[in-house]
């Protein structure tokens, strides 16, 4: 025999079996990974696109060869592939198609676009737009040399047809098959799985009622939940299928795959048909992916290394973002279903919050991480975002954390600080409104949306507790890891997910008809670690971690039984048919060590019992067990002929059994290390290592040889292919030995073909290779064939579970299937053998070993027990020795320390002593602390909370007794009150209207301090100086003109005062169908109140407003309650807690007198003695605070007691053990205490006693006969202690009697409580009921009542408004009539200036009246308006010059810019203007129009908008009022219980109280007299009204005489008053028009100015003058000074003829010396006649100016000028 230890693999390189040349890897794998879609390409040049972070590539851009060529239908060109074109599907023929030589991976070149930020993270994508048609592909033409890319055509842009489909066999991953070899394809075939991957995330997904899908290694299986059939889908890498999704309208699912830089390929449904795939997303696998709520983008993250999250077009194959999502683990990545915008990713000790935002460099991924703050970091498996953005996930300790603006906002509990969950939340949904929690701990539990919605933190620890509306705990021991909904129509079904290794069907409906939670499928939890076939049919046996072992018929595709243990199970073999012939047994190791022995049999072939149950397909039964090891069993082997059993541990031991001798243990052996396989050796063995197989040859079976002599090298060696990394788990051969079945590290299967003529390793050389468990966990366990070689089992680590069918010649029947072993003969009468369920169980070794350390033991003990008997003797003979020296005489005795051999001895034991008791209490610390925590939460559960305890008070003579009430804190509902949430907010029209206000007088306020300000600045500005004539002269015309002005406005106020009071009064006039609103107000009244008493049963019942109830409302009353009983219960409380310390008072007054009393007794004869009263006893009942009071003593009473009662075992003992330990307290305490009576009382009583009486004390003396005085004073004292002995027993009695009296008059108080408080709870039961009924309608009639009170707050709003305009339009109607009488003012004006018979009136009018075109001031303005208005105003304006032409053609006979002959100038000039006044006004009145008009537009609209919304709060209210009625309805089925009395029973028949009382009403005394009341009272009331009205018609006949009277008055007046406006004026005018008119404003105001311009112009006439005798005087010097310059040009002139002759004289005389004249004298000749001349005209100018300014009147002339500006033409005067 040999066995296989652990060995470390040894590393050699070596190739993979898909890395062979591109010929090879397409004929063997298909070429399913070198197939791309047409989704995008882009033109090439010479060298190759690169990717950059800034213009990020699309996966298909990435280019890692230059000889990549494509081409596109279009263009006819060949590709590299142009060979394989026949292979294409139809579906792909008819579509572009992009084919690349290789995948596209990450090469070295190109830049990482993965960039980490703790809080912030952007990554901006390819896309600058988030618009998904602009997503097209391109089509990429074949690389030419430089000449030919000048020639390329541009890139066409094409979209990816929606009808585009993929060919799932050229995606689907195929087997593979070494090359020129006979294997076929399909060598191996999956028939069936029998495992689940139960704790992979969200690994259970729904595509319809009946179909659920989940993960099993490289298959995806679909479920058919009603037949159990199943389908399968391959994966298309090969390499595992990470997860998968659902698309929300159930038309799509997605499958992640694994690998390197996988693919994820969406699948149609129910077609499942390839229709997109989406490339590089990741590097090694997916993590999570899911759509979004509208289903058009679809998100996934990546698992390690790069935990990358990409958003996806996925209908273009298109990545929108990506962005690295976090440095660890990540688990989910979801939508908000409210806002798409925003992600939410979680995972390893985080959670991030992302959201799609538009930056100016185009779309972004921003990512904020979750901060804990005082909050344990946690891992986060499930969330849920809330509609308002906020996010609720769960924790590691079941509480559940609301996430806001990235930090917690509040973690939630449940009440008493319990976690929400015991252990992590696995998922958080939102479904109808409820928040559903699902747990690890198997319960799924409902929460209140709107209360999570709303929490927020109420103290500093953060919490806040909350209680689910509804909970179910689905069953022991599951582990609910996900759920998903069935769409079935009336039901709430939910599919469970369980991590234990089930799927559930729950029922959450929670109502009356809520079915229990249907188990629908079990399977492994957890890695399968062994499995076993029948040698004789088609049974399979399974064993794994999960504690259970499994019988599976793998033909018909059933699980048969299963078996739970207390461990997990690591090994098992089938028990051969040698030792059992039926193959019935099953032999299991455990991780405990222990090996058990399962027999399998059809319980069908037992004897039938009546009341037998349900009779199952199989059955297990425990036939031995035994335990050889003690640590896990990892191997187990029969010897060939099957008389020896071999198992083999992780403890470096091998065990034998004698299986004839029922597995009597041989012996065992040490290996080197744990033990992984056993086998009984043939001549030759197989074994394997990383990258090879061996081949071994054992030394032959001889005894004669020593077995040391082995041989330990190999006679052989294989290479295996690809098997460096993923080395072989374990080796099988099928039956014939043709086939050698390898499972690999990685899950994968591989066969080698062997040569049955060849059995050297050189001919494993073919081989068959396909991955079928998870490429990353799913490495096989274990292997098997089926007795007949037709099937293969394999068990991974994943927990799958593969059947498959091994390719043969013989066809397998479809209705095949295995046979159970019959049961034995009397198997049912065997008893079962005793299970060995505690893992710390002796193994056999250890057992043996324990055996001899107890016989060892017992021999020691036998010993010690001989040295204590010597011991004994000892002592005895010492304390004799102790007793002979008491004996002695003092002198002669030895002292006590004398008998110490060593003094030392003695303290070393107390020492010791000490030592041991501080040890002991060292040991005990731990304990007491934490017997001591134990009762302080036993005090703040129990006691704490307790307001008062029961207290019973005895009466002393009779039984009566009265309790107390036990009392707690007051309930929740008495603490709080809760807002209503149907109580109507103010709105914002209230708030507005307040604020405008306040608003408008502030501004009003500020506008008169302001124009304070400047009247003040203005006065202290003027200066006094003394007025002038003139200003005298202006002032008093002014104040003539105010005063007329003045006295013409008031006659204008009076009449509008009084035109105002008769429109006042004629408003005040009611109409014919007027009604008094006090009147209409009363008959509501009387109609809502008075004799309407509908019941609330009626379906006609209206709920009045101040009746509506809701749960605020209800919880409040319920509170009140509460406080009224608490408060009632408390008083009462009180006072019998007064009576009971009355009783003790009395009993302490008792003892005191009855001490007395026993004093008095003792000076009296016997015989005069009157019997001693009994003192009353305090019962322990009656002060239950005694039993929290105890002593070392009671402690030790008690302890006895509990021994006493353990030790006998009695039923009456346990009885009175039961009671509790209060109990021995309380009795124990009483006993000592002395019938409780404190020390206190007891010396009141001693003092008492002493000084009440003063009893003599005789002195002991001789006895001698008293005397005559002695006996009198005698008797005298004998008289006076009966009186007091008989006084002391009668108070006695009377203190008994006046306590009793009290008590039994308290106990009446209390029973008429009792029965209030019982009426009270029966009310509280019912206020209870409606509290859980109406929270039920709180949801929707909240929402009932937000749509009201929006509805009106929106009618309010909108009535504000339309009485805005109305104001509005009455401002603009009176700013109208003010223009309009301004015109009749400024006509009646024009009127009394023109006066009567003006022959120019006519004229003036025509002026006054034409049409002028005038240039309009265009105000530059922002309004909207404007624009709006523009056509309108321009039709009115195009209008207005087509009647000023009209007006224009009609007065071309006269011309308005001259005055007339004969007219007056100045009323010329006043026409002219009071015609610019009249255009004013006329524009002004268009303007105001126009506004009147656009105002009347906007009313109607908003009439309209008034009316829509009045009837949506009418529908509204009405909805609101039928939810009400509903709500009642429901109410009143209530039942509400009323005790009546019978003679409140007034519904009688017959004279007898009828059987059935349904008909019956229940009404109240007081409101029945109130409405027999209110007959009387209506009565009278009628009589009143009849006479009133009576009296009414009266007046009304008199008021109508009156008014025909006075009609008559005023046509009389009216007549006078126009005969005496015809006598004085001629003619009937309008005195309103008179009065007005009186004074001429315009005309006062001309004249003021023309005054002022006179005085003006005087002023400035003086000014004149002033300055014309100014020039004058300076005329005159000017005058004086030219006429001295000309005396001195005079004198010049002489001297110059002087010296003009004298210079001819000196010519002549010298003429002959000089020839002729010089230059120079030629020129001054010449300076100087110019200048002569000049100054001649100079003074013939001045002689001018001087006659000129001589004249009278003369013009001054200009200054002279230069001779040669002499132009100037003179001046005519």
């Amino acid at each position: 025999m040999s066995w296989k230890a652990g060995r470390r693999p040894r590393m050699r390189p070596t190739a993979r079996p898909g890395s062979a040349s591109l010929e090879e890897g397409w004929r063997c794998l298909g070429n399913w990974s070198k197939r791309r879609p047409p989704v995008e390409a882009v033109k090439r040049g010479a060298a190759a696109v690169s990717s950059t972070f800034e213009e990020m590539k699309e996966p298909d851009d990435q280019d890692t060869d230059g000889e990549k060529s494509v081409t596109s239908n279009s263009d006819g060109k060949k590709s590299l592939r142009s060979s394989k074109s026949e292979s294409r599907s139809p579906v792909q023929e008819d579509n572009t198609f992009l084919e690349d030589a290789t995948d596209e991976t990450f090469t070295e070149g190109e830049e990482s676009y993965l960039e980490e930020d703790s809080d912030e993270e952007r990554l901006e994508g390819s896309l600058s737009s988030f618009q998904y048609d602009d997503l097209q592909s391109t089509t990429v033409s074949q690389q030419t040399p430089a000449p030919a890319v000048e020639e390329a055509e541009e890139e066409v842009k094409k979209k990816i047809s929606e009808s585009f489909f993929y060919d799932y066999m050229e995606l689907a991953s195929m087997p593979f098959v070494t090359l020129d070899s006979d294997i076929p394809l399909d060598l191996l075939t999956l028939v069936h799985s029998f495992g689940y991957d139960c704790r992979k995330r969200a690994n259970l997904q729904l595509l319809d009622n009946s179909i659920a899908v989940y993960i099993a290694g490289n298959q995806l299986i679909f479920l058919n939940l009603k037949t159990k059939e199943q389908t399968y889908l391959r994966s298309s890498s090969g390499e595992g299928i990470g997860v998968i999704g659902v698309h929300p309208h159930k038309t799509y699912f997605t499958v992640a795959e694994k690998g390197s830089f996988p693919d994820i390929i969406i699948y149609e449904y129910p077609s499942l048909r390839p229709y997109r795939i989406l490339r590089d997303g990741t590097e090694k696998g997916y993590a999570y992916v899911n759509f979004n709520y509208s289903g058009t983008l679809l998100a996934s993250v990546g698992s390690n290394p790069d935990y990358t999250l990409t958003i996806w077009n996925w209908k273009e194959e298109q990545p929108i973002l990506r962005t690295k999502a976090f440095s660890q683990e990540v688990f989910k990545v979801t939508f908000n279903p409210d806002n798409e915008e925003q992600l939410t990713t979680s995972g390893s000790g985080h959670i991030k919050f992302w959201e799609m935002a538009f930056t100016f460099t185009g779309l972004k991924l921003q990512g904020s991480l979750g901060r804990f703050g005082k909050t344990t970091t946690t891992d986060i498996e499930g969330y849920m975002e809330l509609p308002d953005g906020k996010v609720l996930s769960g924790s590691e300790w079941g509480n559940m954390l609301l996430w806001e603006g990235g930090l917690i906002k509040v973690e939630l509990c449940r009440g008493t600080s319990k976690s929400c969950h015991n252990g992590p939340i696995n998922q958080i949904m939102l479904d109808e409104g409820e928040v559903i929690t699902v747990g690890s701990d198997g319960c799924v539990r409902i929460w209140d949306f709107e209360t999570i919605d709303t929490a927020d933190i109420i103290d500093e620890t953060g919490l806040l507790e909350i209680e689910p509306i509804n909970e179910l705990q689905v069953d022991k021991n599951v582990n609910l890891f996900s759920m998903t909904k069935m769409s079935e129509a009336g039901n709430n079904f939910w599919l469970a997910q369980d991590a234990n290794g089930a799927i559930w069907k729950l029922d959450l409906s929670f109502s009356n008809i809520t079915q229990d939670p249907e188990f629908l499928f079990s399977f492994h939890s957890g890695a399968v670690e062994a499995v076993a076939v029948s040698p004789l049919t088609y049974l399979m046996a399974t064993t794994a971690l999960d504690c259970s072992v499994r019988i599976y018929d793998f033909a018909s595709k059933t699980l048969l039984a299963q078996m739970k243990f207390k461990q997990g199970g690591t090994a098992l073999v089938w028990v051969p048919r040698m030792v059992n012939f039926t193959g019935a047994e099953i032999i299991v190791g455990f991780e405990d060590g222990v090996v058990r022995i399962l027999e399998l049999y059809d319980p069908k072939g037992l004897t039938v019992f009546v009341g037998r149950k349900k009779i199952s397909d199989a059955d297990i039964r425990l036939k031995q067990v035994f335990k050889p090891h003690t640590a896990c069993v990892t191997a187990l082997a029969y010897e060939r002929d099957g008389e020896i059993l071999a198992t083999g541990s992780k403890d470096q031991t091998v065990f034998f059994f004698e299986v004839e001798m029922d597995y009597k243990p041989i012996g065992y052996i040490n290996t080197p290390g744990p033990v992984c396989q056993l086998m009984w050796s043939p001549m030759s063995h197989g074994d394997y290592d990383s990258g090879f197989l061996y081949h071994c040859e054992f030394p032959p079976c001889d005894e004669s040889r020593d077995f040391k002599e082995q041989k330990d090298e190999p006679i052989d060696v294989r290479y295996l292919e690809d098997t460096e990394d993923n080395p072989i788990q374990t080796i099988t051969f099928n039956i014939n030995k043709v086939m050698m079945f390898c499972g690999m590290k990685n899950g994968a299967i591989r066969v080698y073909v062997l040569n049955q003529n060849d059995p050297s390793l050189t001919s494993l050389v073919d081989y068959w290779h396909f991955n079928m468990h998870d490429n990353n966990y799913g490495c096989i366990k274990s292997m098997a064939s089926s007795f007949d070689d037709r099937f293969l089992v394999t068990v991974g680590a994943d927990g799958n579970i593969f059947v498959f069918n091994i390719v043969s010649e013989f066809m397998l029947r479809k209705d095949i299937k295995a046979k159970l072993p019959s049961p034995r003969f009397g198997i049912e009468t065997e008893p079962i053998p005793e299970d060995i369920e505690d893992p710390k169980a002796y193994s056999i070794e250890n057992a043996r070993r324990k055996r001899e350390h107890d016989k060892l033991m017992k021999e020691v003990e036998e010993i010690k027990a001989r040295k204590r008997e010597q011991i004994k003797a000892l002592r005895i003979k010492f304390c004799k020795l102790l007793e002979m020296n008491e004996e002695l005489p003092k002198h002669m005795q030895f002292k006590r320390t004398d008998f110490d051999v060593d003094s030392k001895i003695r303290a070393e034991m107390h020492r010791k002593t000490a030592f041991k008791i501080q040890q002991v209490e060292k040991e005990l610390a731990w304990e007491k602390e934490k017997h001591e925590l134990g009762l302080m939460k036993l005090k703040n559960r129990f006691r704490d909370p307790l307001e008062s305890d029961t207290i019973v008070v005895h009466a002393i003579l009779s039984d009566h007794k009265i309790s107390s009430y036990r009392l707690v804190q007051p309930s929740k509902y008495s603490k709080f009150k809760r807002a209503s949430q149907s109580e109507r907010k103010p709105s914002k029209l209230d708030r507005f209207e307040k604020e405008g206000t306040g608003r408008k007088d502030s501004q009003r306020d500020a506008g008169g301090s302001i124009a304070i300000q400047e009247e003040s600045i203005i006065e202290k500005g003027k200066k006094f100086r003394p007025k002038t004539l003139s200003e005298i002269m202006v002032e008093n015309q002014i104040e003539k003109t105010r005063k007329l002005i003045l006295k013409a406005e008031r006659a204008q106020l009076k009449i509008q005062q009084r035109k105002k009071e008769w429109e006042e009064l004629y408003k005040s006039k009611p109409g014919d169908d007027y009604e008094d609103p006090k009147d209409l107000q009363a008959i509501k009244e009387a109609q809502e109140y008075m004799g309407d008493f509908n019941l609330k049963t009626a379906p006609d019942y209206k709920i009045p407003e101040h009746m509506r109830i809701n749960a605020a409302k209800k919880e409040e009353e319920l509170g009140h309650l509460d406080s009224l009983v608490h408060g009632n219960k408390r008083y009462m409380n009180k006072c019998i807690l007064s009576l009971r310390d009355l009783k003790v008072a009395v009993v302490e007054e008792i003892q005191c007198l009855v001490q007395e009393l026993k004093n008095i007794q003792s000076a009296l004869h016997v015989s005069k003695h009157i019997p001693i009263p009994q003192i009353p006893q305090i019962h322990p009942e009656e002060v239950p605070e005694k039993r929290f009071q105890y002593d070392e003593e009671t402690l030790l009473n008690f302890k006895q007691q509990h021994m006493k009662s353990d030790d006998e075992k009695s039923p009456r003992v346990e009885q009175t053990g039961s009671e509790g330990p209060g109990g021995g307290f309380l009795k124990l305490s009483s006993g000592k205490d002395g019938d409780l009576t404190t020390r206190d009382s007891m010396s009141r009583s001693s003092k008492a006693s002493t000084f009440s009486l003063d009893i003599p004390k005789y002195m002991e003396f001789e006895k001698a006969e008293p005397t005559d005085m002695e006996l009198e004073i005698m008797k005298r004292d004998e008289i006076k202690h009966m009186y007091m002995q008989q006084y002391l027993v009668n108070r006695v009695k009377e203190l008994i009697v006046t306590f009793d009296a009290e008590l039994r008059l308290l106990r009446h108080q209390k029973l008429k409580l009792d029965t209030q408080m019982k009426l009270s709870d029966l009310h509280h039961v019912t206020l209870f009921q409606e509290i859980l009924l109406l929270k039920n309608f709180e949801k929707q009639e909240n929402i009932l009542q937000e749509r009201v009170n929006s509805l009106d707050k929106e009618e309010q709003y909108m009535q504000w408004k339309i009485n805005e305009t109305l104001k509005e339009m009455e401002e603009k109607k009176n700013e109208i009539t003010k223009l309009q009488e301004q015109e009749k003012a400024l006509y009646a004006g024009f009127q009394t200036a023109v006066g009567e018979n003006n022959k120019f009136a006519n004229f003036l009018m025509k002026v006054l009246k034409k049409k002028i075109k005038r240039v309009k001031k265009k105000e530059v303005e922002g309004d909207a308006d404007e624009d709006e208005e523009s056509e309108e105003s321009s039709e009115e304006e195009s209008s207005l010059e087509s009647d000023e032409d009209e007006s224009e053609s009609e007065d071309e006979v006269f011309d308005d810019s001259i005055c007339p002959t004969n007219c007056d100038v100045a009323l010329f000039e006043l026409t002219l203007q009071l015609r610019e006044k009249r255009l004013d006004i006329e524009e002004a009145l268009v303007e105001e129009k126009k506004v009147v008009d656009n105002l009347k537009k906007e009313y109607d609209t908003l009439s309209k908008k008034v009316k829509i919304v009045a009837t949506n709060l009418n529908a509204a209210e009405e909805a609101l009022e039928a939810y009400q009625r509903e709500k009642q309805q429901r109410l009143n089925e209530l039942l509400v219980v009323i005790p009546l009395k019978l003679h409140q029973i007034e519904y009688v028949v017959f004279g007898e109280i009828p059987s059935d009382l349904s008909g019956t009403l229940v009404f109240s005394n007081h409101a029945l007299k109130r409405l027999q009341e209110r007959i009387h009272e209506l009565q009278e009331e009628n009589s009143k009204q009849q006479k009133l009205n009576k009296e009414w018609r009266e007046r009304r006949k008199q008021l109508i005489r009156e008014k025909r009277e006075m009609t008559k008055t005023i046509h009389k007046m009216e007549e006078t008053v126009r005969q005496l406006m015809i006598s004085k004026f001629g003619r009937v005018v309008n005195l309103e028009a008179l009065q007005t008119l009186s004074v001429n404003t315009t005309l006062e105001e001309l004249k003021i100015r023309k005054l002022r311009k006179e005085l003006a112009n005087a002023k400035e006439m003086k000014m004149w003058e002033e300055k014309i005798a100014q020039m004058r005087w300076e005329l005159m010097m000017k005058t004086k000074e030219h006429t001295r310059k000309l005396y001195q040009m005079n004198d010049l002139c002489i001297e110059k003829k002087k010296l003009d002759s004298r210079l001819n004289t000196l010519q002549n005389q010298q003429g002959n010396a000089f020839q002729g004249l010089r230059e120079a004298d030629v020129v001054a000749r010449e300076e100087v006649t110019e200048l002569i001349q000049l100054q001649a005209e100079r003074i013939s100018a001045l002689k001018e100016e001087i006659a000129l300014l001589r004249r009278k009147g003369g013009l001054i002339l200009p200054p002279i000028q230069s001779p040669q500006e002499k132009e100037m033409q003179p001046v005519d005067l």
